[in-house]
């Protein structure tokens, strides 16, 4: 019918059905669904798959598809919003499927990193392990590092580790750096050694870029045209580098953004180091970098300045600071931008409170008491916060209400969060490498599992089933008489009825 509708009445005057299609695309689904009671014309004129397909995209559904991959695409943004408000009811209520990620051979977690559910550990035994937890049968295999074939006794510890979409890179204790492409295998593909131990490590969010800093030195290595790894550029810092981020969505050469003590810097490949920003005494306790932009939070001393800590947000562009936000008497311990919605950030500090700043008022739109230690990670979306302490305590919250959803605890700091629409990673890592049992000369060589850190995977998408993760006992309805037959003599409730 729709074929052969070749005007569309519009009061009175007969429209082509192409310039009435063009006149329905500033509709939106509550005028299109008025206007699909007007007549049967109308009706087939507002089910147009070009409109819905529109509005679709607009709102960020199914953007990876055609117009040909849904017959029907209002039904297709239906069931994209019936999830999503599924998805946000399972969020605020903790329903869903919890894993842990545990590696057990006896050595203790050293870093966690995640990119889009693959997450990647590194361990005191010097092993790299990897997980795909979009997979529900994941395993965790090991990436083989580089090392020295003549070197005697225990590989050096893991310091650091990173991944992104396609490479993974970790860096040892020895200042070896191996980078794995996360889809060929598990032989690394590009390897390199510093002098000294390395400080910081980081990796672009797309594409094929790596930087270090060890000692005094700020080294980027990125692949050539041919795929050969080289290093791009060599930079001398002045102090030791505390933190160390890649700028993301750069065209041409990597762009990092380094702080050494109280001193950031912009180094770019083609020319040397800038600082972007100096204030003598007062140093930068935490860093983040988005594609135009910088945060960071510097510590001041009040009783000499009269100014609290604050984080300051400059521009990559122009260099200059845009704005100043915080005014806190404790130190800001972690902060989010590139995360966050637009115009906004959300930073954690150790006066226990987690806020969140929008950066066009340079004031703080909500200000939650979380951890008893200080918070150690952050990150949020449009209506959520997820933090972490150094307590062990995991925390969700509701934005707009400024109220606390739920929370769940382990024993060692949270160093890691990641979270998308439907799934939650938290890595808590120990302070502690060496607890008594863990050296060569104790007599248990393997460390007890309550020192080795955990990875916990949360999964709130409809399609998982809570029960596929727990054991049968706990997952029983208790509508049999006997909950189970174990040859052991225990008894818990419900074994009866």
């Amino acid at each position: 019918f729709q074929n052969e509708i070749n005007e569309v009445p519009f009061f009175d005057v007969q429209l082509p059905y192409e310039l009435a299609l063009k006149i329905f695309q500033y509709l939106g689904k509550a005028e299109l669904g008025r206007c699909a009671q007007v007549s049967r014309t109308w009706k087939v004129l507002a089910e147009d798959q070009v409109l819905w397909y529109r509005l679709c995209q607009e709102e960020g559904y199914l953007v990876d598809l055609s117009i040909s991959d849904h017959s029907c695409w209002k039904l297709a943004l239906k069931n994209c919003r019936a999830r999503e408000r599924t998805l946000k009811y399972n969020w605020k209520n903790r329903i869903g499927a919890v894993s842990q990620l545990r590696y057990e051979l006896g050595k203790i977690l050293c870093d966690v990193h995640s990119c889009e559910g693959v997450v990647i550990a590194g361990y005191t035994s010097g092993e790299v392990r990897l997980w795909d937890t979009r997979t529900w049968d994941y395993t965790a295999p090991t990436l083989e590092a580089v090392h020295d074939p003549g070197h005697a006794g225990p590989r050096p510890h893991v310091c650091f580790v990173r991944i992104n979409s396609s490479l993974a890179v970790a860096a040892h204790e020895d200042g070896t750096i191996s980078i794995w492409n996360v889809l060929l295998g598990q032989e690394p593909i590009h390897h390199y050694q510093h002098n000294q131990r390395v400080q910081a490590l980081a990796l672009g969010a797309e594409g094929a870029a790596v930087a270090t800093a060890s000692g005094f030195e700020v080294r980027v290595e990125t692949p050539s045209d041919r795929g050969l790894w080289q290093t791009t550029a060599t930079f001398e810092i002045q102090k030791l580098v505390n933190f160390l981020n890649l700028v993301p969505d750069v065209a041409g050469s990597p762009v990092a953004v380094a702080a050494a003590e109280d001193i950031v810097y912009l180094l770019k490949a083609e020319g040397p180091g800038k600082i972007l920003h100096s204030v003598y005494g007062q140093p930068v306790t935490c860093l983040d970098v988005s594609a135009h932009e910088a945060a960071f939070g510097i510590k001041t001393f009040g009783w000499l300045l009269n100014e609290p800590n604050q984080i300051l947000l400059y521009n990559l562009e122009t260099n200059q600071c845009l704005t100043k936000v915080g005014n806190s008497i404790g130190d800001f311990t972690c902060v989010n931008l590139h995360a966050s919605p637009p115009h906004m950030l959300v930073a954690g500090n150790k006066d226990r409170r987690v806020r969140v700043f929008d950066v066009r008022r340079s004031e703080a739109v909500c200000s939650l008491y979380a951890h008893q230690l200080g918070v150690s990670a952050v990150q949020m979306d449009d209506w959520k916060i997820v933090s972490g302490g150094e307590e062990g305590l995991l925390c969700v919250w509701d934005q707009r209400m400024g109220t606390k959803l739920w929370e769940m605890h382990a024993r060692h700091p949270v160093r890691h969060v990641w979270f998308n629409s439907h799934s939650l990673i938290t890595a808590h890592i120990p302070e502690d490498k060496n607890p008594r049992g863990s050296s060569s000369t104790d007599d248990d060589l393997a460390v007890h599992r309550k020192y080795r850190g955990i990875i916990y995977c949360y999964e709130f998408s409809v399609e998982q089933l809570a029960g596929d993760s727990v054991l049968p006992i706990c997952r029983s309805s208790y509508a049999e008489v006997t909950g189970y037959n174990y040859n052991i003599g225990l008894a818990v409730p419900y074994d009866s009825i």
